[in-house]
């Protein structure tokens, strides 16, 4: 039946045409952003899943940053220790040089002067072994502790070691000097157990510092894969959309011609009136 009030065809096509727009919008907005759910009511579920595993990636930042400012304090407490090592290696020898009985005066001042500037030095190399405010060798902290997980309730300990002079590390004193036979004697004993005692406590920072880096590995392995893990989730098919989106747009242009064909049905009315 032939209506001017009512054409059934063209509301028909009009209704393909907008679920047709819908379809298209939504294809659009999928190859645009690559995101097969880039919102919640593409699938409510799936999306707060993703957005709990987004927010665990990005926690995984601070845990890293974490990491590797604790390998920085660690790397400058290692760097000098080595250096306090290496003088405590000079000061045995200087003290070694000083028990020979056969020096004269000159000779053992000379002596006892090198001794005294190297034991200098350990203080000002300790005193400056910070980074970021922290130094983990003059007895200003006992420990630090890094992130170890996004949800904060694990961390790695890493302990401090005092190189100070007349600690438990080094107990050559601050006042230590080789001026006699009998100090340079006795100075012998004390450096070389300090140089061990120093040798074992880097040790033990070297330690840390390689559980950190193993960890800092992990978490970033660990990154990787809940980034792909995601990505599973929630990344669309970009081959098949492109190809949704061009049968869409083709779809688009059937249905625009259906509905010019549709409204022009009525004008065929007229003909009946000639």
């Amino acid at each position: 039946m032939l209506s001017v009030n009512t054409n059934a065809g063209a509301l028909i096509a009009l209704e393909n045409l907008n679920n047709t727009a819908q379809q298209l919008a939504k294809a659009q907005n999928v190859v645009s952003t690559g995101l097969a759910i880039s919102d919640a009511k593409d699938n409510g579920a799936i999306w707060s899943i993703a957005q709990s595993e987004r927010a665990t990636v990005s926690s995984l930042d601070a845990v890293k940053s974490s990491l590797q400012t604790g390998q920085s304090i660690i790397d400058v407490a290692n760097s000098a220790g080595t250096t306090v090592s290496n003088l405590l290696t000079q000061m045995s020898q200087k003290a070694l040089a000083a028990s020979d009985t056969s020096l004269d005066t000159a000779s053992r001042n000379a002596l006892n002067n090198d001794f005294v500037a190297l034991r200098n030095q350990i203080t000002s190399t300790v005193a400056n072994a910070s980074f970021n405010g922290v130094n983990l060798l003059n007895n200003s902290v006992t420990k630090i502790t890094s992130l170890a997980s996004a949800q904060g309730g694990s961390v790695l300990t890493t302990n401090a070691q005092n190189l100070s002079l007349g600690g438990g590390i080094i107990t050559l004193t601050a006042t230590a000097s080789i001026s006699t036979v009998a100090l340079a004697s006795a100075a012998i004993t004390v450096v070389n157990t300090s140089l061990q005692n120093v040798d074992n406590a880097l040790a033990t920072l070297g330690t840390a510092s390689t559980a950190l880096d193993t960890h800092l590995n992990f978490v970033s392995n660990l990154q990787d894969t809940l980034t792909t893990g995601i990505g599973n989730l929630v990344n669309a098919d970009l081959a098949k959309e492109s190809a949704t989106l061009q049968a869409l747009q083709t779809k688009q242009q059937l249905g625009i011609q259906a509905l010019s064909i549709a409204n022009s049905s009525s004008s065929a009315l007229l003909g009946l009136f000639r």
